[in-house]
C-alpha cells in the first residue's frame, strides 16, 4: 500500500510539472501568474492561514507549519481548479475569454509522534500561458498630405512554462498553547517569453525570447499560540510566519535574432544572431511574511484576520532587468458548523466557508505598458466561498469528504488602456483521512 502511494504521488507530480495553466495578459511581467495558495480550504476562506489551527484531526496546514497541534491522522489530498478568465480593455473596445482546468494540489500528512507533525506538498507556484497580438498600419504621407500604408506591423507576444514547487513541513507542539513550525521549499522549472515583429513588406520577423530556469530554495518559520477556555469553548489564536533563506539559481538566456518560417509556419529559417546573453539573480524570491489573528468556537465557528507582505523581486525580461514593486494583502475569512452531531440533516453536519481579500500587486505599470513606480498599480479584490462535505462513514475526529470552492474576483482595470481581468475560479478535491500506515501497538 504504501509502495502503491509513493508511485502515485510522484506520477501525479510528473503531471502537475506536464501542466500548461491559464492566466492573464499580466502574467508578461516577472514570473508569471502567481497561484498564492491552491488549497481549497485557505482559498475558500480568503486566504486566512497564518493563525488558523483546524479542530478537525484530519487537516493540514502547509502555509503555517506550526498551527497543526490538532492533527492526528494521515491525510491525502487531491484537488483540482477551473479557471475562467473574462478580459476587456478600452483600447479597440477589445474583450476576451479564457478558461483551463489543471491539477492544483496534491499532499500527504501525517504524525510523527502526538507532537510532531509532518506533510509533503507538492503544486503549480505560478505560470505564464499567454498570447498577445497588436497589429497597426504603417504610413507615409503622398503628394497631397494624405496618409497612405505602405505596411502592416504585427506584434506578436507569447509566454509560456509553469514553476513548480515541492515542499516538506515539520510542526512541533512546544505545550498546550504554543507551537512552531518549519517548511522546507523547492521551487523549480523553465519560463519562456517571445516577442516577434514582422512587417508584411519584409521577409524576416525579428525575435527576442527570454527563457529563465528556476532553481530556487527557501525555508519558511512559523509560530502560533491559542489559548482554549475550556469552560466556553472559545479560543482565541495568534499566528505569524516569515520565508527567507533565498538559495537561488536562476539564469535567463536572451536571444534577438531574425529569421522566417517554412511552410508550416513552425520552424525557423535562416536564423541570424544578432545579440545573444546570459544573466543570473538572486532575488527571485525575496522575504515574506505573515501574521494573523482569530477567534472562535470549538468545532462550531472561527473567523481571522491576516495580513502579508511579499519583498519585489527582481528578474531579468528580454534582456532587461526589472525590479517588481512590494507586495501587501489583507485577509479576512473563516468557517461554520451547524451541528456535527445531528446525524436526522446532513446539512447540519457539512463545513461552510468564507473570506474576501483585497491585494495590492507587484505590478506598476503607465499608459505606454512599462513597468513604472508612477503608473497605475495592478491590484486584486475578491471574495470566495466553499464547502466541506463529509463521506457517510466522516466523524468530527476523523473529517473526510468532498471539498468544493469558488473565488470570484477582479484584478487590473481598464484605465490607461490597461486591462481589466474578472474570474471566476471553481476547485473541488478530495481528503481522504484514516489512521493510515500505523503500526499496531497491541492485538
Amino acid at each position: 500500500m504504501k509502495k502503491i502511494f509513493v508511485l502515485s504521488f510522484i506520477s501525479v507530480g510528473y503531471f502537475l510539472n506536464a501542466q500548461n495553466l491559464s492566466n492573464s495578459p499580466y502574467a508578461t511581467y516577472g514570473i508569471g501568474d502567481v497561484k498564492y495558495d491552491n488549497t481549497i480550504e485557505t482559498s475558500s476562506m480568503g486566504g486566512i492561514s497564518t493563525a488558523f489551527i483546524s479542530d478537525f484531526t484530519s487537516n493540514f496546514n502547509f502555509a503555517n507549519p506550526a498551527n497543526n497541534a490538532n492533527f492526528e491522522l494521515t491525510s491525502i489530498k487531491l484537488e483540482a481548479t477551473n479557471e475562467n478568465n473574462y478580459f476587456k480593455t478600452d483600447y479597440n473596445n477589445t474583450k476576451a475569454t479564457k478558461h483551463s482546468t489543471y491539477l492544483s494540489n496534491i499532499s500527504l500528512a501525517f504524525p510523527l509522534s502526538q507532537k510532531l507533525k509532518m506533510g509533503l506538498s507538492y503544486q503549480p507556484y505560478s505560470s505564464k500561458s499567454y498570447e498577445i497580438l497588436h497589429t497597426d498600419d504603417l504610413t507615409i504621407k503622398d503628394d497631397n498630405g494624405n496618409d497612405v500604408v505602405y505596411a502592416n506591423r504585427i506584434n506578436k507576444f507569447q509566454g509560456k512554462g509553469t514553476l513548480n514547487t515541492a515542499q516538506i513541513a515539520l510542526g512541533y507542539k512546544v505545550n498546550d498553547k504554543f507551537a512552531v513550525g518549519i517548511r522546507a521549499n523547492y521551487y523549480f522549472g523553465n519560463l519562456y517569453d517571445i516577442n516577434e515583429l514582422a512587417q508584411t513588406n519584409a521577409e524576416l520577423i525579428n525575435g527576442y525570447e527570454t527563457k529563465t530556469n528556476i532553481k530556487n530554495f527557501n525555508f519558511t518559520l512559523g509560530a502560533s499560540y491559542q489559548n482554549l477556555n475550556t469552560s466556553t469553548d472559545r479560543k482565541f489564536t495568534l499566528g505569524a510566519t516569515t520565508t527567507f533563506g533565498n538559495t537561488s539559481k536562476m539564469s535567463a538566456d536572451y536571444r534577438n535574432t531574425t529569421y522566417f518560417y517554412d511552410a508550416t509556419g513552425t520552424v525557423k529559417n535562416n536564423e541570424t544572431v544578432i545579440e545573444e546573453k546570459n544573466t543570473s539573480t538572486k532575488n527571485l524570491l525575496p522575504l515574506q511574511a505573515s501574521i494573523g489573528a482569530g477567534y472562535g468556537e470549538e468545532n462550531k465557528w472561527f473567523v481571522s484576520l491576516q495580513g502579508d507582505y511579499k519583498k519585489g523581486e527582481s528578474i531579468n525580461n528580454f534582456g532587461t532587468t526589472i525590479d517588481l514593486q512590494d507586495t501587501y494583502r489583507i485577509s479576512a475569512g473563516g468557517w461554520y458548523l451547524p451541528n456535527y452531531n445531528n446525524f436526522r440533516s446532513y446539512f447540519s453536519r457539512i463545513v461552510y466557508r468564507y473570506g474576501a481579500f483585497y491585494e495590492r500587486g507587484n505590478l506598476s505599470i503607465n499608459d505606454a505598458g512599462k513597468l513604472n513606480p508612477n503608473g497605475t498599480s495592478i491590484n486584486k479584490v475578491g471574495i470566495s466561498a466553499g464547502v466541506l462535505l463529509p463521506f457517510k462513514t466522516s466523524s468530527i475526529t476523523r473529517m473526510s469528504g468532498l471539498e468544493l470552492g469558488i473565488e470570484l474576483g477582479k484584478r487590473g482595470t481598464t484605465k490607461n488602456n490597461l486591462i481589466n481581468q474578472n474570474y471566476v475560479n471553481v476547485r473541488v478535491g478530495f481528503n481522504f483521512a484514516d489512521k493510515w500506515f500505523r503500526k499496531t501497538l497491541y492485538n
